[in-house]
């Protein structure tokens, strides 16, 4: 495998630009350290909640984290997870609650990460991002998976431990590979899920699994998706993806072979697209551009040769047209 230079660089993907916090990992088991943090007058904590936060608009047209001090917070036991410290010192918690909680100035609004990462700066979608996936995390491993006892939350958040058995557990992270596959006359193949709308088409994705190098996993779920052989192989950038649990591994894949045979069950639809042919089908809505949050677009991007539509000036813009 080798590793693709990355020409486009200074737009960093997104969750993955330097967030400037320190995740403090060793304070994590530090009790009377994490009391002190708590109580300390500088600290700052936010609640999450399905994955969702609440976001506001600042004056000079920025969007933030809706954060509190930890004297303002709403109360809770358990389930307040240290999320780490900034340059500043200062220390920031997320609290998982079953709703946010309302605003009198009915200013903020709930958001997920799937919008917010696009409008939030890098700390604070760096925060809400571990946040989310620590929230996901604790909701659906409650029980012990060695003997099924309740579990106890430990490490500020980090570590579920089982007072029956002893057991230990960590919070899961499912590498997936996703990939943009080209042949030798430089088109790219992508694909439309089952589950996907008319018109939706992205890149190739799917779980390593057991056993498997992350170059075995890109080869055999092209193979199986849409029965196109890859070659060479190489890595561009990873991302976080809390949805809930995956870190998705990018990469450039050179096919071997172009006859397409779709699987059905995951994919529907794939097609190969030159420059013009994917311009032309953006150009008439016959293809939607991905969410600009993911990988994929990036992916895309650097095969495309230029930033794709955004999609919400995209939709905006067949909205008008279709008025008109």
């Amino acid at each position: 495998m080798t590793t693709w230079t990355d020409h486009t660089a200074d737009r960093p993907i997104s969750l993955t630009a330097p967030s400037g916090i320190d995740r403090a990992a060793h304070h994590r088991l530090d009790e009377a350290w994490l009391a002190a943090a708590w109580s300390h007058p500088s600290t700052r904590c936010f609640v999450v909640s399905g994955g969702q936060v609440l976001i506001d608009e600042t004056p000079d047209g920025r969007t933030e984290l809706v954060m509190t001090p930890s004297f303002e917070a709403p109360l809770t036991e358990a389930h307040r997870y240290f999320l780490g410290t900034d340059d500043d010192g200062v220390s920031y918690f997320a609290l998982q609650k079953d709703s946010l909680p309302g605003r009198m100035d009915q200013s903020a609004r709930p958001a997920g990460l799937r919008e917010a990462g696009l409008l939030l700066s890098p700390r604070d979608a760096g925060l809400m991002a571990h946040a989310v996936a620590l929230e996901n995390w604790q909701r659906l491993h409650r029980f012990c998976s060695r003997c099924g006892e309740r579990t106890v939350i430990a490490a500020a958040g980090h570590i579920r431990r089982c007072p029956a058995c002893g057991a230990e557990h960590y919070p899961r992270t499912d590498p997936a590979v996703i990939m943009a596959v080209t042949d030798d006359e430089n088109r790219i193949l992508l694909g439309r899920q089952v589950h996907w709308p008319e018109g939706r088409f992205s890149t190739l994705a799917g779980f390593v699994e057991p056993g498997e190098s992350i170059e075995q996993a890109v080869r055999r779920e092209v193979q199986e998706e849409v029965g196109v052989t890859v070659g060479p192989v190489e890595y561009v950038a990873s991302q976080p993806w809390p949805f809930p649990s995956s870190l998705m591994l990018g990469f450039m894949a050179h096919a071997t072979s172009t006859e397409i045979d779709v699987d059905g069950d995951e994919i529907h639809e794939a097609r190969w697209f030159s420059r013009d042919e994917l311009g032309a089908a953006f150009e008439s809505g016959e293809v939607l551009p991905p969410y600009g949050i993911s990988i994929a677009a990036r992916l895309i991007e650097l095969w495309y040769g230029k930033p794709l539509p955004t999609r919400g000036a995209f939709l905006t813009a067949k909205t008008i047209e279709k008025k008109c």
